[in-house]
């Protein structure tokens, strides 16, 4: 794991873009192309905002969601909303290269399905994703696995259903894909989240955060690290 503080969410948000960039440049270098899930959150939206002004083969990008909400198109709930805004429509990445997850479907589970394949279909059986970024809630969540849902102890599908988090139904990638990424991106900003920020540091197992893999992980910050 790689652990960078940064001094304020701006700064946060540009070193993470750059790492970004840094990660894409070398998964079309090696493979021809670059798988990027991403989350939701306002730091993100900042990151995302970043990341459309560098200069990057972005034909080679192929952008997939982390998670989402069961909300209308357009919802400013949902996390779609804001890649759209802030990255996808400021950028050259061709339309059928961004994988928008798809909630609106009357049967979500088939939907997830469908989901699945589409992930398999480019990266792999099972599929390997170059980034996954992930943010980290007060409550120790990730993605969205939240604690005491059904959903994290779903591990023999890539995508599944959170059944009423957060007062909605939501769509997510689950442990198995996150784990195999080449590359995990925490962005986790505010002083209110350090308690949760140091367990997952020490990969405590009882916050669904702390389940994900960091072997390949880097984290940003702009939350000042407890040393000991």
């Amino acid at each position: 794991m790689n652990l960078l503080s940064l001094a304020s969410p701006p700064d946060l948000a540009r070193a993470a873009a750059e790492h970004i960039g840094t990660c894409a440049l070398q998964a079309v270098a090696q493979r021809g192309r670059f798988s990027l899930a991403l989350s939701g959150g306002s730091t993100p939206w900042l990151m995302l905002n970043h990341l459309a002004r560098l200069d990057l083969p972005w034909d080679r990008f192929h952008v997939f969601q982390v998670d989402e909400r069961v909300a209308p198109d357009g919802d400013p709930e949902r996390n779609l909303t804001h890649i759209q805004a802030q990255f996808t429509s400021r950028v050259c990445i061709p339309p059928g290269q961004v994988y928008a997850m798809p909630v609106l479907e009357e049967d979500l589970d088939a939907a997830a399905n469908n989901y699945m394949h589409t992930l398999h279909g480019l990266a792999g059986m099972p599929a390997i994703l170059d980034l996954v970024h992930l943010g980290l809630g007060g409550d120790g969540h990730t993605a969205s696995l939240f604690p005491g849902n059904p959903v994290l102890d779903s591990l023999a599908l890539d995508v599944d259903i959170a059944r009423v988090a957060q007062q909605r139904m939501r769509m997510t990638l689950t442990y198995p894909v996150i784990n195999r990424a080449r590359n995990i991106l925490w962005l986790i900003s505010g002083a209110d989240k350090a308690g949760m920020l140091q367990r997952l540091i020490a990969q405590d197992q009882s916050i669904p955060a702390g389940r994900v893999s960091q072997d390949l992980a880097t984290i940003f910050t702009d939350i000042p690290l407890l040393t000991t």
